[in-house]
């Protein structure tokens, strides 16, 4: 990601993840209100993520019990959720433009973590000149941004700022409303590289945070066992889960929470930068020093978890089996700059999850013990796996 900035010379100021000042916070306050306000007091957000979640329990059936590799239609449907809400279109699963775009978005983010990456922000006029995966990451992105600028100008010409349908059609009413405050930069290149941040953020995280927990699942079918008599006794069979039921699953509810802590999907954070001269700790930090927060140490603290190499849900749970809440869970980071998505991924994460235990039980194929081992690119992803689906 960073590649893709850098690439744009004056405009590493732009989007979400790697501005910083006064344009960053507004951006930032715009996103989380835009998503918020299509998620909470309404209905809009839960209703898009359980249709979502329909189609994808129809695309598992499709299988009709063989063993497959769930990464592709996992991937949809999380890209359907952010890309109703951004530009709001969803696609069908075999929609081939639409995988393209997901299979560079992921080859992009898988390489951001790469050596590779990192020489060309060192070395930028020497490796801009040395093939290699970097040019790769730049113009995946670049295909990215006129996939999402081809969306833009399709809203302008039926933009109602009365009825903001998305992301873009709200972003327009306030370009509009900010069109004298120049150092906010809402303008439409500035529109485009946000929607990338949003869009492959809140497609590449959420992904594979679900592959995380049904790996788990697979590994540990007790633990599977127990979020379905969960899903039973709260929910049932015939209804779809609301998030209404989730205080009433501290099971269920500690099992996400660790894989979230687990899974450890960004485990380096983004990167940091110090805007005055500052001491941490005994280190004296000057003003503009780059600095990268390890989550890791953290999530996977000895002093702050019974059992922190270990995958065990009873770390959100109390002597009474209600869910409690850790001070060490920073699994979307923490501070001004968390995941501007940490909301929507919540939502997502519990509602896809609840209903695709509610509809299947996940096992590994026959012979075959499940692997909890990671491939690490800018996130941490599960290593390539299949599973088999029963329905209930």
């Amino acid at each position: 990601m960073s590649a893709w900035v850098s690439s744009h010379g004056p405009k590493t100021h732009y989007g979400l993840s790697f501005s910083n000042g006064y344009s960053w916070r507004k951006q930032q306050q715009f996103a989380v209100s835009h998503l918020k306000n299509f998620g909470e007091g309404k209905k809009t957000l839960q209703n898009h993520i359980q249709r979502e979640g329909h189609f994808l329990c129809e695309a598992f059936k499709e299988e009709q019990g063989h063993q497959f590799d769930p990464l592709v239609k996992i991937n949809n449907a999380v890209a359907n959720v952010i890309g109703t809400l951004v530009f709001g279109q969803r696609y069908e699963y075999d929609d081939i433009q639409f995988q393209t775009l997901l299979r560079m978005s992921a080859e992009s983010v898988y390489l951001t973590g790469s050596i590779w990456n990192e020489l060309y922000d060192a070395f930028p006029r020497v490796m801009s000149r040395i093939p290699g995966p970097h040019h790769t990451i730049i113009s995946n992105y670049r295909r990215l941004a006129a996939f999402l600028k081809e969306k833009i100008e399709k809203h302008k010409l039926d933009w109602d700022p009365r009825e903001p349908r998305d992301y873009i059609d709200s972003y327009l009413a306030e370009t509009e409303k900010r069109k004298y405050d120049k150092e906010a930069q809402f303008d439409m290149d500035n529109l485009a590289l946000c929607m990338v941040d949003l869009f492959e953020g809140g497609t590449e995280t959420t992904t594979n945070t679900l592959r995380w927990a049904l790996l788990y699942m697979l590994k540990y079918p007790q633990m599977q066992e127990k979020v379905q008599e969960e899903i039973d006794q709260v929910i049932g069979r015939s209804r779809l889960p609301t998030m209404a039921d989730k205080a009433s699953m501290p099971y269920t509810n500690a099992v996400l929470h660790e894989v979230n802590r687990k899974g450890n999907i960004v485990p380096l954070n983004m990167s940091r930068v110090a805007i005055k001269d500052t001491t941490l700790g005994d280190y004296f930090v000057p003003k503009g020093t780059v600095m990268i927060t390890n989550l890791s140490s953290v999530l996977h603290d000895k002093n702050e978890w019974e059992m922190p190499d270990a995958f065990n849900p009873e770390h959100f749970l109390n002597a009474d089996g209600q869910f409690r809440r850790r001070d060490a869970f920073f699994a979307f980071s923490a501070g001004k700059r968390m995941c501007p998505g940490e909301y929507l991924a919540r939502v997502e994460l519990f509602l896809l999850f609840t209903i695709l235990l509610q509809n299947f039980t996940f096992s590994p194929p026959a012979d075959e013990e499940p692997s909890l081992n990671s491939q690490v690119g800018f996130t941490q992803a599960p290593m390539p796996f299949k599973l088999c689906v029963l329905p209930r």
